[in-house]
């Protein structure tokens, strides 16, 4: 699913709330400008190539991937349902977990304002809301 004309401030809130399929390898958010500049891709794997219960996350720009980032706080289940939160300044998107935790992301692109959002693998979105 991607949504275009989406506006994401700095000081919003995007509450995301996502239903991994029961054979649920990974998933991933992504927001940016287009499908070429990503300011943030955050990636949740159960099993995926040799990652496994871990959360990448990356950047595009230009159409050319940056380095990736992992992190090993994994509260994610397949075949539940779950919500979290983002959050972006012009330095860094912040990620409120479905366990409350926070990790952090830089902002690589540096804008304060994105208009793309996508979701793709084996997951389905319950609902999204931006405030």
């Amino acid at each position: 699913m991607k949504v275009k004309n989406m506006t994401f401030k700095e000081g919003q809130e995007f509450k995301i709330r996502v239903k991994p399929k029961d054979d649920c390898c990974s998933f991933a958010i992504n927001i940016g400008h287009d499908s070429d500049n990503i300011a943030m891709h955050f990636n949740p794997r159960f099993e995926y190539a040799s990652d496994v219960n871990t959360i990448v996350f990356n950047s595009m720009s230009g159409g050319c991937w940056g380095d990736e980032h992992r992190d090993g706080n994994f509260p994610f289940s397949r075949g539940e349902e779950c919500k979290f939160y983002v959050y972006l300044n012009n330095e860094k998107f912040y990620i409120k977990l479905p366990d409350g935790n926070m990790i952090d992301f830089p902002n690589r692109l540096g804008d304060v304002k994105y208009q793309y959002f996508e979701v793709s693998g084996d997951a389905k979105i319950v609902g999204m809301k931006i405030k």
